[in-house]
């Protein structure tokens, strides 16, 4: 079954909508916000800790975002309707019809994909490296930071969550994917990744290997098998990453 049927499709306003909603507050939170905020935090990390609790309430807000639109949408929240609205269901086989099984697999190689991608590329263009996390963890400054730090560690766990499960792939491969069509047809894939790249305007620097890795290895699998779940497995690999990485600075 085309499980677009279970979502009302979105004008081209409304999608340039919620995609503004979502990178606008971003980007000021980590351009204006988080300056401001890192002069009022004491410590020897304020840059660090401001950028943490900054982008995290980003990624919350994009959660509650696709809330409230869902309730507008649906006039409720219940479980049964939200999982068929954000294709929340196992992935379906377009040739075959079979859902779930097997068909879980082709998450693995997408899986592989990504982490091929983002280990041959190392980041295309570097950012600047006082807010490159990977910068971060990987020096003495960052070792020294987590290390023991247990509350941070928390934040770095909420940070991931809503980054990769309930934000940011919640929001671009649950909720808009699904209701593009109507606009851009059996392209909409390619649509939704550039939207996910363009939303990156509070680390720009990323967009060249995430212009990739959100249309190919994100958008497309969700598309191809109509499960929002397929880029939530795949863009959580390095979320996976991160937490073990932090995880063995604390202790």
């Amino acid at each position: 079954m085309d499980r677009h049927q279970a979502v009302r499709q979105y004008s081209l306003v409304q999608i340039l909508g919620v995609w503004a909603a979502a990178a606008v507050p971003m980007g000021v939170l980590a351009w204006i916000v988080t300056p401001w905020l890192e002069d009022q935090l004491g410590g020897d990390e304020p840059l660090a800790e401001a950028l943490l609790i900054c982008l995290t309430a980003g990624l919350i807000w994009q959660f509650v975002l696709v809330l409230i639109l869902l309730r507008r949408e649906l006039g409720g929240l219940e479980w049964s309707r939200v999982r068929d609205a954000l294709w929340l269901r196992p992935p379906q086989d377009p040739k075959t019809g079979r859902v779930g099984g097997k068909v879980w697999w082709w998450a693995l190689l997408f899986v592989v994909l990504v982490a091929v991608w983002q280990l041959g590329t190392g980041g295309l263009v570097p950012g600047p490296s006082v807010r490159n996390l990977g910068d971060f963890l990987g020096s003495d400054r960052g070792e020294a930071f987590f290390s023991g730090a247990w509350g941070w560690f928390a934040v770095v766990v909420v940070f991931v969550i809503f980054n990769t499960v309930l934000g940011e792939e919640l929001l671009f491969r649950g909720l808009l994917l699904p209701r593009m069509q109507a606009v851009f047809g059996k392209r909409d894939w390619v649509a939704n990744g550039l939207l996910f790249t363009l939303y990156h305007l509070h680390q720009p620097w990323s967009m060249p290997t995430t212009l990739v890795e959100g249309i190919f290895l994100e958008a497309h699998p969700s598309r191809r098998f109509q499960s929002a779940w397929m880029g939530i497995i795949v863009h959580s690999v390095q979320s996976v990453f991160v937490v073990i990485v932090v995880l063995t600075l604390v202790l």
